[in-house]
């Protein structure tokens, strides 16, 4: 009897390769690059599993190319790139991996707001450039000690931030439109951004949560605030926060996370402003690498894998987020 095929469309860890490979026909990518969609439905549309990652796009014409699927498995968390009702309606399970990314996000979220506030790269830059010949009063940042944060939204990820934020002695306020039971002072999002001296950015992307931070919300922070951004990219109007950054009104932004990577978004930017690339001195930008943590990407990449394996073996996966037709 042939084993189940199943499509891995960006490199995984090796030990997932062996641990789907004892049962299945693994159809991996060996490369560090996405594949082009014509691509993966080239290798997926044989398959009954297929394990995704944020740069995929699973939708109608996708499903429908695909006719063996079982599962659509996903090493992630946020999922708004992938049509979960499609997927139910064709009996087909959506898993997610919802809980492994929030310490290593969290710890990133400090790290750009500490390196933004404190001058870090530019600080670096400078040392490098061979300039630097001892202390002088220049690169004056700004301290987080007595300082107000706030966090909007207040799942996992952005209760993890504030309670490391309380940590370096700030005060914590959040807004959040469902979890106001969260243990911080919780106050309207126009309050929390009137008082925030770094706001600081958790929510998922929904299309009440697209540009949130537009111009108008921009201009209701303080002047000389700071914001920081590690959820999803179109949370944010990048051109408005360039336009910020631009006149003084903002201070500083960091992201690990930019509109052009939201490809559910049709009129999504094909690439990052160059007012924000070319703005070093007020900016601090990593690519994505919220959940960059080499144990924590393979315990994420094993999770989706025992997702997959639980539904050929006809389990419920416990990353379900679906209740599939007919199951």
């Amino acid at each position: 009897m042939a084993k189940p095929r199943v499509v891995v469309t960006h490199w995984v860890h090796p030990e997932v390769i062996d641990l789907l490979g004892k049962t299945c026909e693994v159809v991996p990518n060996l490369s560090r690059d996405s594949l082009s969609r014509q691509e993966v439905l080239k290798r997926t549309e044989k398959a009954e599993a297929i394990l995704v990652f944020m740069p995929d796009t699973i939708d109608e014409d996708f499903l429908d190319a695909c006719p063996a699927l079982k599962v659509v498995s996903a090493a992630l968390k946020g999922y708004d790139n992938f049509d979960v009702e499609a997927c139910t309606r064709r009996g087909i399970w959506f898993t997610i991996v919802p809980d492994l990314l929030t310490v290593p996000t969290a710890e990133l979220t400090v790290g750009l707001l500490i390196g933004l506030a404190h001058k870090i790269a530019e600080g670096d830059r400078f040392v490098r450039s061979g300039a630097f010949r001892g202390w002088r009063p220049s690169l004056y940042g700004a301290g987080l000690f007595g300082k107000t944060a706030g966090v909007v939204g207040m799942g996992a990820l952005g209760r993890a931030v504030a309670e490391r934020l309380l940590g370096f002695g700030m005060r914590v306020i959040c807004t959040d439109t469902i979890r106001k039971e969260c243990g911080f002072t919780h106050v309207s999002l126009a309050e929390l951004l009137a008082e925030s001296d770094f706001v600081v950015l958790a929510a998922p992307l929904k299309a009440e949560t697209t540009h949130l931070i537009n111009a108008e919300a921009i201009s209701r922070m303080k002047c000389g605030s700071f914001l920081v951004n590690t959820c999803r990219g179109s949370v944010v109007a990048e051109p408005a926060v360039a336009e910020a950054l631009a006149s003084g009104h903002l201070a500083g932004y960091a992201a690990d996370v930019f509109e052009t990577e939201d490809w559910a978004r049709a009129d999504r930017p094909r690439t990052i402003a160059s007012a924000l690339l070319d703005n070093k001195e007020q900016t601090l930008f990593t690519p994505h690498l919220g959940s960059a943590v080499d144990e924590i990407r393979r315990e994420i990449e094993l999770d989706a894998a025992q997702n997959i394996l639980a539904v050929l073996n006809g389990g419920r996966p416990k990353g379900a987020i679906n209740a599939p037709a007919g199951k």
